[in-house]
Order: structure tokens, then sequence, then C-alpha cells
């Protein structure tokens, strides 16, 4: 952990926004940012990002409490009057977990030392009615609305995808962008690619998928400070490497972009459909909605993000 607390020393966005911030950088997202984004809309080729909810998702219900959607029906074509031609109504329930399929983590999701993002205390503001403090709700009011950046990782190496257990390095991720003829500005949300969502939806491999996989090493961590990122999404599980790099310190870059940056993860996005089409025509930008849920103390939400081009 000392490594984490080093390296957390350097990337913290700890008061930057004041005292009783709870959306951290997402800050970064200005009315100027998202008039930024707007201009990326020139096609108008809409791209939906989220996993199908429903009871073939990519849990297996057999560690963490995760399971797939159950969806109940709570009235089927029921009557309301007398006329039995007349009005008829449907209902339905869904019972989820927050963090089942696509989604975005709250800044209360991981803690170290007792704190959470912005110094909030743990054992103060994490009960079993949820999160007090960063909540989903908080992350939700305002909205995820940003210029979107994908990095096409897979493509980049020329192979359909990234084993699983390979730390992608900032130089790798610089090299992408350049090819890619992209930059970073900040409040930008990278969109990373790496093609390991094939290993659930067309292997139907979910344990592999699941606890596996490529992503983000530690040093990526000030690599995004220094990019002033609002959040990072992934076809992945985790964003970061899985396994991690070691062993004793298991997801050390949630560690520091959740609590020590303020800076949300999204994960298990479906990217392939769009990165074909940003290969196709060269632009990788685009207009990113992606608000959560406003689940009061939620530690994450479902999402359905949209990339509009």
């Amino acid at each position: 952990m000392q490594r984490v607390r080093d390296i957390a020393a350097k990337v913290s966005n700890w008061g930057r926004w004041g005292a009783d911030d709870q959306r951290g950088t997402l800050n970064l997202i200005t009315p100027e940012v998202v008039r930024r984004a707007a201009g990326c809309v020139r096609r108008g080729e809409v791209f939906s990002l989220g996993l199908t909810l429903g009871p073939e998702g990519p849990q297996t219900g057999s560690v963490i409490g995760r399971f797939n959607p159950q969806h109940y029906m709570t009235a089927i074509g029921a009557l309301i009057g007398e006329d039995p031609r007349g009005f008829c109504y449907s209902d339905d329930v869904l019972t989820l977990p927050l963090q089942c399929s696509t989604q975005w983590d709250s800044l209360a999701h991981v803690h170290y030392d007792g704190k959470l993002y912005n110094g909030y205390p743990a054992s103060e503001h994490l009960g079993a009615g949820g999160a007090t403090r960063n909540g989903i709700e908080q992350l939700a009011d305002g909205g995820i609305v940003s210029r979107g950046v994908l990095v096409d990782l897979a493509r980049h190496r020329g192979i359909e995808r990234i084993p699983p257990g390979t730390a992608i390095r900032p130089s790798e991720l610089d090299d992408a962008l350049a090819a890619q003829g992209c930059s970073l500005l900040p409040g930008d949300i990278l969109v990373m690619r790496t093609g390991h969502l094939s290993v659930f939806t067309r292997d139907g491999n979910r344990e592999t998928y699941l606890w596996q996989g490529p992503g983000l090493g530690l040093d990526a961590a000030q690599w995004i400070r220094a990019r002033d990122l609002a959040a990072v999404c992934s076809d992945t599980t985790a964003v970061e490497v899985m396994p991690c790099e070691d062993p004793k310190l298991p997801y050390p870059l949630h560690l520091l972009a959740i609590r020590d940056m303020g800076l949300t993860f999204g994960e298990m996005f479906d990217l392939d459909d769009l990165a074909a089409d940003c290969a196709a025509d060269g632009c990788w930008e685009f207009l990113l909605s992606a608000p959560p849920l406003k689940i009061a103390g939620g530690i994450g939400s479902p999402v359905n993000p949209i990339a509009i081009k």
C-alpha cells in the first residue's frame, strides 16, 4: 500500500473543488467542455454502448453477490374497467445488482485508510442504506456528458483482442492516440477498447471475462491526472489489468482513481460497433452522454451510454 500512498500524494484532488465536493473530476466538465463535445456531432449517427440487461448477462453469481438481472411481470394485460375490450396494462419489476453490467462506479465504491474521496470517513458515510457521501446520485446530478475519445488498443496492435493480464502502459496510450491523430483535452472521457468483451459476447466465457483482462497498470494514474480526464471507460470489467500486477495489492488503480482523484470508471462498455465506425471514417471523437441513475446512496449505477458522431 505504500506505493499507492506515494502516488496518491501526487494525484490527489482532495479539496480541489472545495471541502464538500462529491463529484470529483466530473467538475472538469464545464459548459465550455460540453459545447466542445456537442461540436463532435457531424453525421448524427448514434451508437449504444450498453450491454442488454437480462438473464444472459456477464455475471455468474459465484462471488461478491453480483448476479444477472431478474425481470418479473407484475401485471400482464390487466383490465381496468368493465369493458373486456377496454383499457389494459402491463407492468414489470427489475431486480439487479447496480454493477452487474455496463455501469459507472460511484466515488464511494472503494476506499483505504478509512477515508473516501475528499477525506470523508468511511465509517460515518457507508452503511446498510448505502453512502451518505459520494453516492452515485452525486454523479447523476448534472449528468455525465462530454467529449469521448476512443482509443482502439486492439486495432492499434493489429489483433482481435489484447490477452488477459496485459498491462497497458501510458506510452502505448500515447502511441495509439498519435496513430489515430487524436489528442486529449481536460474534461474529456477516455474510452478504451481492448477487444476483451468478445471473451463474453462471442466465446461465452463469463469467468475469464469477469476475472481476467487487459487494462491499465498502476503507472497510468499520473498519466490520467496530468491530462485532467473527467472519466475513463473500457470494455473490460475493471478498466485496470487483471490479474493485478502485484497479487498483494488488489485493484490499486481503483484506489488511486476513485478514492484519491475522484475519477469514476465506466466498465463493460460495448465498443465494437463504435470502433468499427471510427476506423472507417477516421474520426475517433464523439459526444458521449452517459448519465447514471439517481439512486440515493448508490455505490454504482447501470447505464446505457450513447455515443453520437
